[in-house]
């Protein structure tokens, strides 16, 4: 969706940032439980003994799934529900190296104890959408 950058859309609220994380999170652990699921089968059934590779193989899975829904479509499962959207400078999706770029930035944000998260509340912004360029808006009042 292209939305006009000219147009001045409110940045979304934290809660709904956080509500369609919550949403989003039960997909995720569907598809963890996928990809889990296909190791194994690479694995011979035996079980996942904790590794690095593994960790980052799980990591990765995730980093695909909101890179590529954010730039295919500029919204999550949870987003969409919550009627909230991410968009770069120009109104459009962002690139799917914006989008890595960005998640890295978020995982800085919540290691810093959700700072990065509680900054919402005092600016339109968090610390990732400053870092990555791009912007949660919300859409619930847009045709």
């Amino acid at each position: 969706m292209l939305v006009n950058p000219n147009i001045s859309l409110p940045s979304a609220s934290l809660i709904k940032r956080l509500a369609a994380m919550l949403y989003d999170s039960f997909l995720i652990l569907a598809i963890l439980f996928v990809a889990t699921i296909i190791a194994l089968l690479f694995n011979k059934g035996e079980a996942i003994e904790s590794s690095p590779v593994f960790t980052l193989y799980l990591v990765l899975v995730i980093f695909l799934f909101y890179s590529w829904f954010w730039s295919k479509c500029g919204q999550t499962l949870g987003m969409r529900v919550w009627k909230i959207q991410i968009i770069n400078d120009y109104g459009r999706n962002p690139a799917w190296q914006v989008c890595i770029l960005r998640l890295v930035f978020a995982v800085f944000s919540m290691a810093c104890l959700g700072l990065g998260y509680w900054w919402r509340l005092f600016k339109p912004y968090t610390w990732h959408d400053k870092l990555s360029q791009t912007r949660i808006i919300d859409i619930s009042g847009t045709p």
